[in-house]
């Protein structure tokens, strides 16, 4: 029997361990894939200390890591497209009886030295793209791009607001300023987030404590209010902020999660002015080949995103700072 290593999260008590476990073997429609890189994403850190709970897990353990990329080691009997050696990302879940799975959370991930993943959930991977920047693109970039273009509907010159400046706001900002959004409105009370968002494109950066933060936006859009606001945190008080920035007909979009209850706390404000709240989860099965062709084609770059790579055996200490965001990483990266 033929094992690997891979980084197994027990959900009862909530313990990480590196583990040796039997390698999987692809069965029809499936892939074996060499995993070279792996994202840690807040979710992670959110599945480990119990905010979120798998919905779909058929087990009491799983293997971490919705974040992956790496090249095609083995093929079932039915390869389909993909032979040996293929550079790949791997969608980061699939389609079940029309309900979303999603990898690393309902089933095993990529905190391993293998993955399987069905044929369909591969992307090509060209070589111009490593694969520590590749492996972000599934959630890192896709879900604020799916938030932005599809759940948000951003039109170009729309003026936006994006709090939290982590690994998903970071490149929300970025994407943002691809599709002409203006202005851009970061906020964030780590001043290295502000500093991170400018760089990424934003045109103010705001510290949330800032008492004239409502004055500068709406002098930022000519009295206009934001149209679109994307709460990338997950934070009730977040939420409650942004709300009161929101011109008429604009747009809140939860993307970053909590088990914390929403609350409006100016409703009829909010009806007069006709605003809407809406959540946002994941992308569509489009966004990462969309994703991987800008990339490769000039129009976006993450070599910014990646702030370290760390091998299996410190995905604890990746957790645990990102946790405290320790040194504010935007991606921190496992490789086995």
């Amino acid at each position: 029997m033929a094992t690997m290593r891979a980084v197994r999260l027990h959900l009862p008590t909530r313990t990480l361990s590196v583990e040796e476990v039997e390698r999987p073997v692809p069965g029809p429609g499936q892939v074996l894939v060499k995993v070279e890189a792996a994202g840690v994403c807040l979710s992670d850190v959110h599945l480990i200390d119990g905010t979120l709970t798998p919905l779909y897990l058929p087990g009491e353990s799983v293997t971490l890591g919705h974040e992956v990329a790496g090249t095609v080691a083995e093929s079932g009997p039915e390869p389909g497209r993909w032979q040996v050696g293929d550079r790949v990302v791997l969608q980061a879940g699939e389609k079940r009886d029309g309900i979303t799975w999603t990898r690393g959370v309902d089933y095993d991930g990529g905190w391993a030295e293998y993955a399987l993943a069905r044929v369909d959930t591969l992307f090509a991977l060209p070589e111009s793209i490593p694969f520590e920047q590749g492996s972000i693109i599934p959630d890192a970039v896709s879900t604020p791009w799916g938030a932005v273009t599809t759940t948000g509907g951003v039109r170009p010159a729309e003026p936006v607001g994006v709090w939290g400046v982590g690994g998903l706001g970071a490149h929300g900002v970025q994407l943002l300023r691809a599709i002409g959004a203006n202005p851009i409105v970061a906020v964030d009370p780590a001043p290295a987030a502000r500093e991170r968002a400018l760089a990424f494109g934003a045109d103010l950066a705001l510290d949330s404590a800032d008492p004239e933060l409502a004055a500068k936006i709406g002098a930022a859009t000519g009295g206009a209010g934001l149209a679109a606001a994307f709460d990338f945190a997950g934070v009730p008080a977040v939420r409650e902020q942004a709300m009161t920035v929101l011109g008429p007909h604009g747009r809140l979009v939860l993307v970053g999660l909590t088990d914390k209850p929403l609350t409006i706390t100016h409703s009829i404000r909010f009806s007069y002015l006709q605003q809407q709240i809406l959540g946002h989860y994941g992308s569509e099965d489009a966004a990462v080949p969309q994703l991987i062709a800008l990339a490769a084609g000039g129009r976006l770059d993450f070599s910014r995103s990646v702030s370290e790579v760390l091998p299996l055996e410190r995905a604890a200490e990746a957790v645990e700072r990102l946790h405290t965001k320790q040194g504010d990483p935007i991606r921190l990266i496992l490789k086995p």
